[in-house]
């Protein structure tokens, strides 16, 4: 097994055999991928905790929004560089690189995104998700007004915060259990 195949300290197994559809996803996660990412290695451990959290990722990550995708993935990496989780870091940091195009964003985005070329909107919408992870009871209704004001809807507003929360929460999870980024991201899309 390569440092990649373990993806958490705690090595639990994954359900042997996997079930035909969950089989079938990592097969699309090694065509399209390249790997199955570590994280879903970690929870195949049970399949409706697997289950559960692809449907979250999926709704939020690849599910009709306003937020493009690699807004989506920016939020991921500012949440994820906050909370110094690894596995986000580099996982998310390479779809930043891989989206937009440009290494150096991905870069700047992992090291302090205030030090991207951001637009005045992408600017607002990773400040609002920095404040949902440092101090997310402080936030009042100028601040939701200040991504209304660079053109944010409601439903925006939703969305940054569901993906802010989201992150926070795997960031908690692959920090406690050691979780690997598989070793393939590290190059990718440089």
């Amino acid at each position: 097994m390569t440092k990649s195949d373990q993806p958490t300290a705690l090595d639990l197994p994954m359900a042997d055999p996997l079930p035909p559809a969950t089989q079938k996803y990592f097969d699309i996660c090694q065509d399209k991928l390249g790997m199955v990412p570590n994280v879903l290695r970690a929870y195949a451990f049970n399949v409706e905790k697997l289950n559960t959290f692809t449907a979250m990722y999926n709704d939020l990550m690849l599910g009709e929004s306003n937020l493009s995708k690699l807004e989506r993935e920016m939020i991921a990496v500012v949440v994820s560089s906050i909370n110094k989780c690894w596995y986000c870091l580099v996982a998310h940091g390479a779809a930043v690189r891989e989206l937009s195009g440009d290494p150096k964003l991905g870069e700047a985005m992992v090291m302090n995104y205030r030090m991207a070329p951001l637009d005045a909107r992408q600017r607002a919408m990773l400040d609002f998700a920095a404040l949902l992870t440092t101090a997310s009871a402080t936030v009042e209704e100028k601040d939701r007004q200040g991504l209304r004001d660079v053109g944010f809807t409601d439903r925006d507003i939703w969305d940054i915060a569901n993906v802010a929360g989201f992150f926070n929460m795997t960031n908690r999870v692959a920090s406690a259990t050691a979780m690997q980024p598989n070793d393939e991201y590290h190059a990718q899309h440089r």
